[in-house]
């Protein structure tokens, strides 16, 4: 009846035809412009078709239907908003004309349905959903809401506060879940979809079901009462405001479009679902949150190319148990590849073991394994005291005390006891690796392999490269890295490698803010406000000021112009009164556990005496405008140098490594981004009002070119 390149109408037996997603020469089907184009044409088609009883929508793909095209969609938003609103209903058209085709209709959802995909579903009157499958809306998560009638008919169908939860939340859903709510009307074996789905076509066509009523329901108003609206609505603004920050305007958005178009039936509440739409693709916060999206689709491509050239690791080793070796144990035991974990003391091995233990019992308390699934990954991790096994495996990871001369010795010990070939990495945080590798034998085996942590949570590796690494030893770890679920950016050597590089401006510039004055709470509040998960003194505790500290000296010794001090900061007051954070329960805060046995950070009055050490001028209030200035400009910069340098290839990669690394505000997409967002005019105008505060606040000449020429990191 229709072929296109992306979908196809078959003609069935009794008088039913099946509409059928099948992306030519692709592995998955998604929504852009040509695909929606032959959507349109195939429901003129169906419209126009005589003796049609029932329509069938199914996929020959894994997936149902992933979404929208992102990287196509994504350039339609530099048009003006009225434009971007006039294409959202346009396009609903075509949704909306299979809605309304005179016989009924049924998706069969074999696997993901996401954003698009299960917009798709759920313009047809029923959804036979697998037992595999997950549906939901990604879309807050880019900084917009569906485009394609999801706030409209979800609310309709499921109720305003479940369609809320749903697009807010931004989650892929099971199908009990979606079942429960009415998003779909059976679950069923994966290999039973289709023949589940054209079952229940055949019963709504001889009018065992009333597919009518349920349309009707879809393109009619929404039935709540006044009372009832009023307690979902503010509930839900309440509860988003709460959860956002207000940082975040989608899932809010999404509350309003649904109340405001409530009391409209589907083509009237499918004008307020795009004008909502519109308003959020103009966004800063979507035009980022895409970016993100954009990057990580970089990043995973490049992982791709390293699994290729890289050589698989079958078994690894982990040496230097405690917390971070149990974790990194457990991360490769819960990805499939067994571990020896090595220690020379019973008791870290101990610790090793319970840190895996651990992580792996939260794991089946929250369902996500079975006890049986935990016992057998945890007896794939073995402790030992002894290199026994080391010539078996194809990685070492060494993960000992952050001590240069321990480390050499340990290296040069187990490239001893290792087979030819075998990659070393070193987990270190800050030592070079070029100095590390003067220990071995063979440097070309050998790079850095930093996680950040707590490695299970943690997205992160940097996998960092010296001199004479290898490219096939790059290869291996950063293929390594992604089998383990990590993210790997690789970067070239050098002092605090590419995040701690990174990070520390940006700690040295609060260092200069306290030294002037300011009060240490304020500013966390300030930078909490601004978008980071934690302000600067808060998580200086959190990473142990003992380790801020040894960090800030590697790095004052490798950038003395920018990161040298030449007065007492607030981080050697803490430091020289052995308060090192959350790991001794002081210091700029001081800990409390909490109902659940979490630290609790408190304002501490003896901070404040102790402050007075590190501000020789007294206290002085800055806005905060200020305060965001003076911290984010040096953090700005440094990123600029690394990418000047070739510490990391692309802007993409180095934003990422941030957000992913140290939880850089995911909706202002990392400091290159937000830089593109200040413009560089207007970063150029704060570094001169800076520039007193010396080189960490000078810009780059390449910044300096870049206003010239008018140029942006991320074009758009």
């Amino acid at each position: 009846m229709f072929k296109g390149k992306s979908l196809q109408l078959h003609a069935l037996d009794e008088g039913f035809v099946e509409l059928r997603f099948d992306r030519e020469g692709a592995a998955i089907n998604k929504f852009d412009a040509d695909t929606l184009a032959e959507l349109r044409s195939a429901a003129e088609e169906l419209a126009a078709a005589k003796g049609v009883k029932g329509l069938l929508v199914t996929s020959a793909k894994a997936a149902f239907i992933v979404g929208a095209d992102i990287t196509e969609f994504g350039k339609s938003f530099l048009q003006p908003e009225a434009e971007i609103a006039a294409w959202g209903v346009k396009t609903n058209e075509i949704f909306s004309r299979i809605e309304d085709l005179p016989f009924p209709s049924v998706a069969a959802v074999n696997g993901l349905a996401l954003g698009g995909g299960f917009e798709m579903a759920l313009s047809a009157d029923y959804r036979v959903m697998a037992t595999t499958a997950k549906v939901g809306f990604p879309e807050t998560k880019l900084g917009i809401i569906p485009g394609f009638g999801g706030t409209v008919r979800t609310a309709r169908l499921c109720g305003a506060d479940n369609a809320i939860e749903w697009i807010a939340s931004g989650a892929q859903n099971k199908p009990e879940k979606a079942l429960a709510i009415r998003a779909v009307d059976a679950v069923v074996a994966p290999e039973k979809v289709r023949d589940a789905a054209l079952g229940l076509l055949r019963q709504a066509a001889d009018g065992k079901y009333d597919w009518q009523a349920r349309r009707a329901q879809k393109k009619g108003k929404l039935q709540l009462d006044a009372i009832e609206a009023m307690m979902v609505f503010n509930t839900a603004l309440g509860f988003i405001q709460g959860q956002t920050k207000g940082m975040y305007p989608a899932p809010i958005e999404a509350v309003k479009v649904i109340q405001k178009a409530a009391g409209k039936t589907r083509d009237d509440a499918i004008k307020v679902e795009a004008a909502g739409f519109a308003k959020l693709a103009k966004t800063t916060e979507a035009d980022a949150l895409i970016g993100l999206f954009m990057n990580d689709q970089l990043i995973k491509k490049k992982g791709k190319a390293y699994v290729k050239a890289g050589k698989k690791v079958e078994r690894v080793a982990v040496l230097g148990a405690g917390i971070m070796g149990g974790g990194i144990a457990y991360q490769n035991a819960v990805t499939g590849t067994p571990v020896v974990m090595k220690d020379i003391a019973d008791k870290q091995l101990d610790l090793g073991m319970n840190e895996a233990n651990k992580l792996l019992s939260k794991q089946v308390a929250r369902k996500k394994l079975t006890a049986d699934k935990a016992g057998a990954t945890l007896s794939e991790i073995r402790p030992t005291l002894n290199y026994g096994d080391f010539k078996t495996v194809d990685l070492v990871i060494e993960a000992v005390v952050e001590n240069p001369k321990i480390k050499k010795i340990v290296l040069a010990e187990v490239e001893g006891q290792v087979k030819e070939g075998t990659v070393i990495a070193s987990n270190t945080s800050s030592i070079s690796i070029d100095e590390l590798a003067g220990a071995l034998k063979h440097p070309e085996n050998f790079l850095g392999m930093h996680f950040f942590n707590p490695v299970h949570r943690m997205p992160l590796v940097e996998v960092i490269y010296g001199t004479k690494t290898s490219k096939a030893a790059i290869a291996t770890v950063a293929a390594h890295a992604a089998s383990m679920k990590k993210t790997p950016i690789v970067v070239k050597n050098c002092p605090g490698f590419l995040v701690n590089r990174i990070l520390f401006p940006y700690f040295a510039g609060w260092s200069l803010l306290l030294r002037d004055g300011a009060d240490f709470v304020a500013v966390d509040k300030v930078m909490e406000k601004f978008g980071w998960p934690m302000g600067p003194a808060y998580l200086q505790d959190v990473v142990g000021i003992d380790t801020s500290h040894h960090v800030e000296d590697v790095l004052a010794v490798g950038y003395p112009d920018r990161m040298g001090k030449t007065f007492v900061s607030a981080l050697d007051v803490m430091y020289e009164a052995n308060r090192y954070g959350q790991k001794n329960g002081v210091g700029f805060y001081k800990y409390e556990p909490d109902k659940k046995g979490k630290p609790k950070k408190i304002a501490d009055p003896l901070s404040y005496e102790l402050m007075a050490k590190a501000q020789p001028n007294g206290k002085h209030d800055f806005s905060p405008e200020e305060v965001v200035d003076r911290l984010m400009l040096p953090m700005i910069i440094e990123t600029v140098r690394c990418l000047d340098e070739q510490i990391v290839e692309t802007p993409a990669e180095a934003d990422m490594g941030l957000v992913y690394g140290i939880g850089f505000p995911p909706f202002r997409g990392g400091a290159l981004k937000y830089a593109d967002t200040l413009g560089m005019k207007n970063i150029l105008a704060k570094c001169e009002k800076y520039k007193a505060l010396g080189k960490l606040y000078e810009p780059t000449e390449s910044m300096k070119q870049m206003d010239a020429s008018g140029k942006v990191y991320f074009p758009k």
